[in-house]
């Protein structure tokens, strides 16, 4: 429910600040504030955080090396703001382990909405914990391990995933040998429907190929089907321990 969920703002604006949390704790979220990165650590260390709005333009550390620097030691959901909505802003956004982005200005009810979509998206996830959920998805020669979010390599190597990655991978994983176009892959990945110019997901989905040492003129494991979308095109198999 809303009333248990905490938001932390991140933003230097000290007006915006103020109008979020308003706007959020009337609508029975508890929130708090901080003007940049040293404030952000700060809060993270002595309050339990649900979600972060985290602003790209801060004085000091910005928003895509504070988002960085949290993926590697928490998978917080972060919501980004972009002053500028530029794609290459969004992409970085989301590369970087946002769970999505909204680029300003932007009406706070779109914010409320993105906010619930990616709290009962990542709070879902955990049911995945459970003893007799998969904790390991293995596919040709690699393995998704759920419980860290990372990948590993037919030769054991750990390969670091961002939030992005995992979830667009996972997604492959639980449908395997289905095609699935952009708009189906960044509805699920992010909760929204596909802008016409939006190729965050070709972007995203290159970066994965890469990861997984893809040719890409002829990968193997995710394939690119003409006119259609993508496809996970080997066996999956569970593991529960």
């Amino acid at each position: 429910m809303d009333m248990q969920n905490t938001v932390l703002i991140v933003d230097d604006d000290r007006e915006i600040r103020s109008l979020l949390a308003d706007y959020l704790e009337t609508h029975g979220y508890s929130t708090l504030m901080a003007q940049d990165g040293h404030a952000m650590w700060s809060a993270l260390e002595k309050n339990p955080i649900d979600l972060l709005v985290l602003d790209l333009n801060l004085p000091g550390e910005d928003g895509l090396t504070l988002c960085r620097n949290l993926r590697a030691k928490s998978n917080l959901p972060v919501i980004m703001l972009t002053a500028r909505g530029e794609p290459l802003d969004r992409i970085l956004g989301l590369e970087m382990g946002a769970d999505d982005y909204l680029p300003k200005p932007f009406e706070p009810r779109e914010l409320l909405a993105r906010i619930r979509s990616v709290l009962r998206r990542t709070q879902n996830n955990g049911g995945r914990e459970h003893d007799e959920s998969p904790k390991k998805l293995r596919f040709g020669e690699w393995t998704l391990d759920l419980v860290a979010r990372h990948l590993i390599s037919p030769d054991e190597r750990v390969i670091a995933l961002s939030g992005s990655e995992y979830r667009l991978l996972n997604i492959f994983l639980e449908q395997p040998n289905t095609v699935l176009n952009r708009d189906q892959l960044l509805n699920m990945t992010q909760g929204r429907d596909a802008d016409p110019f939006d190729r965050s997901i070709d972007i995203q989905i290159s970066r994965l190929r890469q990861k997984l040492g893809e040719d890409a003129r002829s990968p193997q494991i995710i394939k690119t089907v003409r006119n259609g979308g993508y496809v996970l095109s080997v066996n999956v198999t569970a593991e529960t321990h």
